[in-house]
């Protein structure tokens, strides 16, 4: 999920403040690496103070300044095209005709989160060739780095905050390794979520126990399903503009151009 369409940019703050129990902790933001390590200091005292501790600790400890996601984060063109030039950057054409594809080869596996979330395999399909191709590609980045900057970073500090939170939620309950690499905005697994999103829609689509976004594509399909059924995603009804799912696929991306594609290439899929 491409980070600036999908969060209301915050206006730059110069503190992030954590009252507790314990007292209370400011981690001062900063626009250059030339803060983060006393930042990253005191964000570890809030974090303890706010139960988090023992491997996710050590693992913010080792984060370092993720200076690509920032620059990704200053440089984001794509959704300043027009629909027709997004498709063309994305692929939207082959997309569509692998989708059609892979929907046959695992049409039991569609046929399971359609019959558990209501969402069909077309707009899954789209979201998953879209984000990674696949799980082809599920970008560079050490995650937890990426997302520990941008908290620090003032341009966004109280949005990445909480996912910094979440991020080392997930590192503490072994959802997400502390070594992870995934995009640039500290994305994870085969449809792009960001921590927070893990944390509230994961689902175990192959049925093992585990939530692994990265490694199953079963998990990674049945948390995107149930984010859109959390995002008021209703059986049997449509998802173009103007029908009743389209507001889902709004959910997923504030970008009209994104959610355009995902709309045209999952009916493609689905035969709509």
């Amino acid at each position: 999920m491409a980070v600036l369409a999908k969060v209301k940019t915050f206006a730059a703050a110069s503190a992030v403040l954590a009252v507790t129990a314990g007292g209370a902790y400011a981690a001062q933001c900063g626009n250059n690496a030339g803060g983060f390590e006393a930042w990253k200091a005191d964000f570890a005292q809030e974090a303890a103070a706010n139960g988090i501790s023992g491997n996710a600790l050590n693992a913010l400890a080792k984060t370092t300044y993720a200076t690509k996601t920032i620059y990704a984060d200053r440089n984001q063109k794509s959704f300043k095209l027009s629909l027709d030039q997004f498709m063309a950057k994305r692929g939207g054409k082959t997309i569509a005709s692998k989708g059609k594809t892979i929907k046959k080869q695992n049409a039991a596996l569609f046929q399971s989160i359609e019959a558990r979330y209501g969402v069909p395999a077309g707009p899954l399909i789209a979201i998953w060739g879209m984000e990674t191709g696949f799980g082809g590609f599920l970008g560079n980045q050490h995650t937890l780095s990426a997302v520990a900057t941008l908290a620090y970073d003032c341009r966004r500090s109280e949005y990445f905050t909480d996912q910094l939170y979440a991020a080392l939620k997930l590192v503490q309950n072994g959802t997400l390794s502390p070594s992870a690499v995934g995009a640039a905005h500290g994305e994870i697994g085969q449809t792009q979520f960001l921590p927070v999103n893990v944390l509230k829609f994961g689902a175990d689509g192959d049925g093992n126990g585990k939530i692994d976004m990265v490694r199953s594509k079963a998990d990674a399909l049945a948390s995107t399903a149930n984010f859109l059924r959390g995002h008021g995603w209703s059986a049997g009804g449509g998802y173009q503009p103007g029908q009743a799912n389209f507001g889902a696929l709004q959910g997923w991306n504030a970008a009209s151009v994104y959610q355009q594609a995902i709309a045209i290439i999952g009916a493609e899929i689905d035969g709509n």
